[in-house]
């Protein structure tokens, strides 16, 4: 792992696996790493990968979907739906993930961690 910027580079855009998820280890925290084809382009996704409903490291392992065409990852124990976006849980306003900024440059992918 290397930083640029405040920028971290946490794999290679290879190890993400298309229409699913991955875990990465940074910075002692769990983030879970999302690559979708939508629109036919890439888009990369990272949020915390605990599920606070399973209180456990799941999120990584669950399913990818859309509603209303915001990309969401359903939790894969008890199903709750989270925009990867914002992190906002669909099913519960009062619980949100943490949303971390991603981004691709040269077969790298760069997190940024948050606060």
């Amino acid at each position: 792992m290397t930083t640029q910027n405040d920028w971290i580079s946490v794999c290679t855009d290879d190890d993400l696996v298309l229409n699913s998820g991955v875990c990465a280890l940074v910075n002692d925290q769990q983030v879970a790493i999302f690559k979708i084809k939508s629109g036919g382009e890439n888009k990369v996704f990272a949020v915390s990968n605990w599920d606070p409903f399973g209180k456990a490291n799941v999120l990584y392992r669950g399913l990818l979907g859309s509603v209303d065409e915001a990309e969401v990852i359903i939790a894969p124990l008890y199903k709750q739906r989270y925009s990867l976006e914002t992190g906002q849980c669909l099913d519960d306003e009062s619980v949100k993930l943490t949303v971390y900024p991603v981004r691709v440059e040269q077969d790298k992918v760069l997190l940024q961690m948050v606060g």
